[in-house]
């Protein structure tokens, strides 16, 4: 799911935002509009008691609804089979709101009993492992969280729709209200006005017009579903297909579903939908309901709904369009098993948002887009891994599950490199164990390591269960070595963090040279840590992290003046009777200046003494000594040199 405004804005402040636009001067389309940003914010959208029968295995679920206006109206027949799993009580439940009245329930065939409380609807089991309920109900939807059925108009016409992410489709139709567990199939049947289309998930088998002036419409999906990935949305679209071919022979429809006031100028974005399906098809394997359909159907939030084989859009970009599409595989193919792990969904579709930037536009833009995510996930609070999956709020933090979920997978793309990563990412969305199933985080940890032959316990501890990031700060000198080599030592601290305590990660470390550059790995397990390196050349810069594939902060590094071991060339040279020698040290050491003749003999010490880094001039008085080639040796702690002078008399 996206929202334009990241979703999980304070519904006050949209309220605020539409009272001031209700008391300005609006066309009939803005009005519209501003009735949705209203309803918005009387929505439930804090927490909800979410509890469901785990003893239930659902296999399919019909819908017929008709769905009536002026005044609004809901009629619905709902067929739910299921199965026991290993139950030993002697009744079961489903979810049901409250707001609708239930006419009648046959439960294999016959008429049954039941009783309610608090959202649940009680059957008491009969003989056998097989659940039929078709259970008749009517009234008016009360929408909760995003919207989970509304009433709204668009334009001149009226716009109903549905979006039950995460609680939410137990509000307009009886279900197992849990992402865990998918039906096998469904069927949705919708009547409505016949100036009116309806549209749902997978195809649509049939359209008739019926003897009351009403339409009814019938999609039929095949493939594996979680109940909150139902959908409806019905308005006077304007209907565009366009195709993804997939083979040389072979296309899947792409059916758009627009407001005919807005299809012109959301045509051209409409347009990138094939070369979409083509790019993550190439990195995450085929398109997951290539059987069906892939496609659009406008409502009113300011946002998307990855509704499967058919997103429910409000807003077009072509983030919104990349992100819904990204969650066919992320959330639709593959769905997160419990809130808990809602990064499987939305981390990875956002990161899908990166991923097309840098199919389509280069990696100079990835690298731009992934920097603006960052900025985004600094601002994350806690964990990645919900805390409370009973709220919605913690669900969907656009900096914790969206941002900081996509900066996760682009710093395991990082540690294991292009080739592995892709691979990887490929694996997970194609394993067959997981395909049209559901995922924890382990599972997908589980592949990972198994595809990169390597352990990421710390990896995925630190940044899933973890909070926060790493704050670096770097210091770093260097020394000179024989034949233009250059030692190199960086050092590394992290402030301490609450959970972890610091961070383990893989860090690059690029060091500039006056003969070229040199980059290194190293693993920085420590909270604080020191690195030598040799190089080849005179350092003028070094980068902790080139290429930004941590979330960090740092200081430190960069060009910088620095003290360091130096010795050179005595002045005047040839001298008569003495000369200056400086020199430069980096640390507190003992310092041996010495002069020797050409024989290796010495002849005077200059310097013997414990010295504080800085820079030093030495005068040095010939003396007595006869006219010839002297050399004079420093000795600072590890570092040695030694330099040629003549004394002429």
């Amino acid at each position: 799911m996206f929202f334009n405004l990241l979703k999980n804005i304070v519904f006050f402040i949209i309220f605020l935002v539409a009272v001031i636009l209700l008391c300005l001067p609006k066309s009939e389309a803005q009005t519209c509009w501003q009735k949705n940003l209203l309803l918005n914010s009387t929505f439930n959208f804090n927490v909800k008691n979410n509890l469901v029968d785990t003893t239930l295995d659902v296999k399919y679920y019909k819908l017929k609804l008709k769905i009536q206006t002026d005044p609004d109206y809901l009629i619905g027949t709902a067929q739910i089979i299921a199965t026991f799993v290993n139950s030993l009580s002697n009744s079961f439940f489903i979810q049901f709101s409250d707001s609708l009245s239930i006419d009648s329930v046959l439960y294999n065939g016959e008429l049954s009993g039941f009783s309610r409380l608090n959202g649940n609807v009680f059957f008491q089991k009969k003989n056998g492992d097989l659940i039929d309920l078709i259970i008749y109900y009517h009234g008016k939807p009360h929408p909760t969280g995003f919207g989970s059925f509304i009433f709204g108009n668009s334009y001149s016409s009226r716009s109903i729709w549905s979006l039950s992410e995460p609680f939410g489709a137990s509000d307009w139709f009886p279900c197992k209200n849990s992402p865990d567990d998918k039906a096998d199939s469904s069927e949705v049947w919708i009547q409505c006005r016949s100036d009116l289309t309806a549209v749902s998930n997978g195809i649509l088998v049939s359209e008739n017009y019926n003897p009351d002036s009403t339409k009814t419409f019938v999609w039929k999906s095949k493939y594996p579903i979680a109940p909150y990935l139902i959908s409806i949305a019905i308005s006077n679209f304007t209907k565009y297909t366009n195709y993804y071919r997939y083979t040389s022979t072979d296309s899947l429809p792409i059916q758009h579903y627009i407001y005919p006031e807005e299809f012109a100028k959301v045509k051209s974005l409409l347009d990138l939908t094939p070369t979409m399906l083509e790019k993550f098809s190439y990195l995450f394997g085929e398109y997951p309901f290539i059987r069906e359909k892939y496609g659009h159907a406008q409502f009113g939030v300011m946002g998307g709904m990855e509704h499967q084989t058919i997103t429910s859009i409000g807003f077009f970009s072509e983030e919104i369009l990349v992100h819904e599409l990204a969650h066919q595989w992320f959330g639709d193919k593959i769905t997160c098993r419990d809130w808990q792990h809602i990064w499987l969904n939305e981390g990875f579709a956002t990161y899908g948002e990166c991923l097309y930037k840098e199919a389509v536009y280069g990696k100079n833009i990835y690298n731009q887009y992934i920097a603006l995510k960052m900025d985004d996930a600094k601002k994350a609070i806690g964990s990645i891994f919900v805390q409370n999956p009973q709220s919605i709020n913690e669900i969907f933090n656009p900096y914790r599950s969206y941002a900081k979920g996509s900066v996760v997978l682009h710093m395991l793309r990082g540690i294991l490199g292009d080739s592995l990563f892709f691979k990887a990412i490929k694996a997970y969305a194609t394993d067959s164990t997981l395909s049209y199933k559901t995922a924890t985080t382990a599972e997908f940890k589980s592949i990972v390591e198994r595809v990169s032959n390597s352990s990421l316990n710390y990896f995925f501890d630190e940044w899933i269960y973890g909070e926060n990031y790493p704050q670096y700060s770097i210091s770093w000198n260097y020394s000179e070595q024989e034949n233009n080599n250059y030692n190199v030592s960086i050092s590394i601290s992290q402030l301490p963090n609450t959970t972890p305590v610091f961070f383990i990660m893989p860090v690059q470390i690029k060091i500039t040279t006056l003969s070229g550059d040199t980059t290194f790995t190293v693993l920085n397990n420590q909270m604080q840590q020191t690195f030598q390196f040799l190089v080849k050349g005179q350092p003028t810069t070094l980068i902790f992290d080139p290429d930004n594939k941590i979330l960090k902060s740092k200081n430190g590094d960069g060009i910088k003046e620095f003290v360091r071991y130096f010795l050179a060339q005595n002045y005047p040279n040839p001298f008569n009777p003495g000369t200056t020698i400086e020199y430069e040290i980096l640390n507190f050491v003992n310092v041996s200046l010495k002069v020797y003749n050409i024989l290796g003999r010495e002849v005077k010490t200059l310097v013997n003494e414990k010295q504080k880094p800085g820079k030093y001039k030495i005068f040095f008085n010939s003396d007595n000594l006869a006219s010839g080639v002297y050399f004079y040796v420093i000795k600072a702690g590890s570092f040695q040199a030694a330099k040629r002078m003549i004394m002429v008399r």
